[in-house]
């Protein structure tokens, strides 16, 4: 009888070390669905996919267009999720995801209108956990959920219809300006001071024409000097400046992603003179 119970305990007792390694063999653990996020010291918080590899986003895609085609693709495959299975982790917003189709007709998986893509230098797909892919070319970018400065490299294009340069000549080519996380365009009022705004009304009833970049969170690309941002307050409202310029959007670009009309404004000024765009080169404001 003693011996029926010992053998009846060890049966038991194997049976739960079987289920116990059962349980942690990483074969019965489901593969992860999602799209989250990783975090390193340098880039901090920044959006993976299921398998732990890093999102990029591409400045020419400013307009929410896939603008890498041919051989840029070798290097920066696309990314798309499965809209049929793909969740998203804590601090992702699924409202913010879409898919778009590729010139070619691929799906492609977009944040906050940003097309996605993978870093695979040479063909080959970066590993889980790098982030080398961050400040190629000065245009790819880690896809991050928090920025408030994201950067654009696109055509200038006024409100008169006639395309420009970065030095405002004529001329068509790709000029790089800091926009919004959602690709919106951002200006400088050339009658501004350091750290001073001197366009927007008290009562602001002149916002609507110029509305001001209103945060105070500073999450900007790693290739930008982050203390060259600060945050003044004007009229208890919060907004961002970039080397002593307050930061406005045109309310003729409408929220339109890549749309930059406000360099003609007014048409009646040299083009840039009163509202230029502005980017890593720009001076300081003029001290009041």
């Amino acid at each position: 009888m003693k011996k029926n119970i010992f053998l009846l305990t060890a049966c038991a007792l194997f049976a739960l070390q079987f289920s116990a390694c059962k349980k942690s063999d990483p074969a019965a653990i489901p593969p992860r669905t999602d799209i989250h996020l990783d975090s390193t010291n340098a880039l901090g918080s920044h959006i993976v996919d299921k398998d732990g590899k890093t999102l990029y986003y591409f400045s020419n895609d400013v307009n929410g267009q896939s603008n890498c085609t041919g051989g840029c693709l070798t290097n920066w495959p696309v990314f798309a999720a499965d809209s049929t299975t793909t969740t998203f982790g804590t601090g992702l917003q699924a409202t913010d995801f879409k898919t778009i189709l590729t010139s070619t007709g691929a799906k492609q998986t977009t944040y906050k209108g940003w097309p996605l893509y993978y870093y695979s230098p040479g063909g080959v797909l970066e590993a889980a956990g790098q982030t080398t892919g961050e400040g190629v070319g000065n245009i790819w970018f880690v896809a991050k959920p928090n920025y408030s400065i994201t950067i654009a490299n696109f055509q200038l294009t006024g409100a008169d219809g006639k395309n420009y340069l970065s030095t405002y000549a004529p001329g068509d080519g790709r000029t790089s300006y800091f926009s919004d996380d959602k690709g919106n365009t951002l200006y400088a009022f050339g009658r501004d001071s350091f750290l001073v705004n001197k366009f927007t009304k008290a009562d602001f009833t002149n916002n609507s024409f110029w509305p001001i970049y209103e945060t105070d969170n500073i999450t900007v690309p790693s290739i930008l000097d982050k203390t060259l941002f600060a945050v003044i307050t004007f009229n208890g409202k919060k907004q961002l400046t970039y080397n002593g310029w307050p930061l406005y959007y045109f309310g003729g670009d409408a929220q339109t992603r890549g749309f930059n009309k406000g360099i003609t404004i007014p048409p009646t000024l040299p083009v840039g003179s009163l509202w230029p765009i502005v980017n890593k080169t720009s001076a300081a404001a003029p001290k009041p």
